[in-house]
């Protein structure tokens, strides 16, 4: 005897083996038991979900001459084997891809005249119905609408949206919905056990997730996973094996390498996993689904039971997901939800990908809007880390206007000396003479700037207008509510860094200050409180 698919083999025979679609099954069996069958049914749903499968099993269910009381078919009278051998006469399968003409509805119209020479109905199954011809379509629709009282219209479709109103609003619509990864998971390790095979659980739940939602895909990757280890214990490894996918280890790599901005390293990934002989569309949408887990981790701790993954992979994307920021995974998500609608017919696959993850590494090659805030996000890491090493004419470049054109006087608003002499006690003059003294050493003296904070802290010092607080004793760095601006007001607004800032002044001056930070839509000079300190010309000298 030839061998049969698994697909095939396990194809339900009865109503309660349909799994994921409880309630279109539930509606049928109440129809059957209550006589009130009605003349067109429309199955939509994706590949795989069970629409021929119920057809079938609602063909013999209407025909059953012993059927049960939930209105199942028995299975065992002569109807019920004719119609599960194919050999029924009362059921009648039509395949509209290939028989979409007028001309073969002409005939379905035809044979309807004629009542069954035994059992009730006459079940017409017309599959991929919506690849009937307009003409097709139009030469159905009377007889879809008033059809004899023994023939049942039973549509099945995957694009519903291609099937005329006028046929819609005849029907009975019941949608498939994809079946979930538990349930697939369990049906497959249920014929295993028939089967006789012996595989791992990771090995099964990965080739239901694979499956995506349809269980035939999933016999279907099953019975080619178990072709190729024949007698063999089916494991993970193997699995990925035959599937040409990768493991999460490789996923963590890469998404480590992004995040850090390493193209060459995350290239390397991708050498590695071409090497392997990996199937890069399966790669693109695996990648796509971690990363997704990974926005489930950083939106809650509550989300496990969303994700089918191990304890030990849990924890480690866990730890993954805290080293990648949030706006920026947004935007891989983007890229590669873009690179899986093309890679699938791109003619060099593997250009594709690695042009992709060059546009991770590098948010400056796109201008749009969360590219340009990943590139600040990446300023920002790198100047908190000291990593960032710029010039003064570097530097200069990067503020608006200039830095010449930052240090160069403004005229004054208002008088600030004449401000701080009526408003000052001469001891408080004096004290924020000395402070400001000491703030002018720190931005001249790197190896100052570098214990207030690394990297190009100096700088971003010189983004604030130092005011005095109402206490007249206190500070308040104001930031302006600029690209940069927000950027110093992030760094100040830590308390290390203001706790250093402190430290230094106390050092060079002997005075203890106390330093806050606020954002502001304008840093123009109106009074006392919003006197830039550093534009003041001193009276009072102090020896450094």
């Amino acid at each position: 005897m030839s061998y049969m698919a698994l697909y095939r083999k396990w194809r339900p025979d009865e109503f309660e083996e349909v799994k994921g679609q409880e309630h279109v099954v539930t509606t049928l069996k109440n129809q059957i038991t209550h006589d009130r069958i009605g003349h067109a049914y429309l199955f939509c749903g994706t590949r795989g979900t069970g629409k021929t499968t119920v057809a079938k099993l609602f063909a013999k269910a209407v025909n059953c001459e012993q059927p049960l009381a939930d209105g199942s078919p028995c299975n065992t009278c002569a109807s019920c084997r004719a119609i599960q051998a194919g050999s029924s006469l009362n059921v009648i399968e039509i395949d509209a891809a290939s028989n979409n003409g007028v001309d073969n509805i002409r005939d379905i119209r035809e044979e309807v005249q004629y009542s069954p020479n035994e059992g009730r109905y006459k079940v017409y199954i017309i599959d991929e119905v919506h690849m009937l011809s307009i003409g097709a379509f139009n030469a159905l629709l009377k007889t879809l609408e008033e059809p004899p009282s023994y023939v049942i219209f039973v549509l099945a479709t995957t694009e519903a949206h291609k099937i005329p109103i006028t046929i819609l609003s005849r029907c009975q619509r019941y949608d498939f919905r994809r079946i979930s990864l538990e349930t697939i998971y369990e049906r497959l390790t249920e014929l295993l056990k028939r089967e006789g095979i012996e595989a791992e659980e990771k090995a099964v739940r990965y080739v239901a997730k694979v499956a995506d939602g349809s269980m035939r895909d999933a016999l279907s990757l099953l019975d080619q996973c178990i072709a190729f280890y024949l007698g063999q214990t089916l494991t993970y490894e193997k699995v990925l094996e035959v599937l040409g996918a990768v493991d999460v280890e490789v996923f963590d790599e890469l998404i480590r390498q992004v995040a850090a901005g390493d193209t060459l390293k995350a290239l390397k990934v991708i050498d590695e996993v071409i090497w392997q002989g990996r199937e890069l569309t399966q790669f693109v949408t695996d990648f796509t689904w971690y990363m997704r887990n990974l926005m489930l981790l950083k939106v809650s701790d509550h989300v496990n039971d969303q994700m089918d993954l191990s304890a030990e992979n849990l924890e480690n994307m866990k730890q993954t997901a805290q080293a990648v920021d949030m706006d920026s995974l947004m935007r891989y998500m983007r890229i590669f939800s873009e690179l899986s609608g093309q890679i699938r017919y791109a003619a060099q696959k593997r250009v594709a990908l690695e042009m992709a993850v060059i546009k991770l590494t590098t948010p400056q090659m796109e201008q749009n809007m969360d590219s340009i805030l990943d590139r600040i996000r990446s300023l920002e890491r790198k100047v908190e880390e000291g990593v960032l090493s710029l010039s003064e004419e570097q530097m200069a470049a990067l503020t608006e206007g200039g830095r010449a054109e930052l240090q160069a006087e403004e005229p004054p608003a208002i008088d600030r000396e004449s401000i701080l002499e009526k408003e000052l006690q001469p001891a408080e003059y004096e004290d924020m003479n000395a402070i400001m003294s000491g703030i002018r050493q720190i931005r001249k003296d790197p190896e100052l700037c570098r214990r207030v904070g690394q990297g190009t802290m100096n700088h971003l010092l010189e983004q604030a207008s130092i005011n005095i607080g109402h206490d007249h004793k206190s500070l308040v760095l104001s930031f302006e509510a600029t690209e940069r601006g927000n950027m110093a007001y992030r760094q100040f607004s830590k308390e290390q860094h203001r706790q250093a800032l402190t430290e230094v002044i106390g050092e060079l001056t002997g005075k203890c200050v106390e330093i806050t930070c606020q954002l502001k839509e304008s840093l123009t000079e109106t009074d006392l409180s919003n006197v830039n300190l550093s534009k003041v010309n001193f009276k009072v000298a102090i020896e450094d």
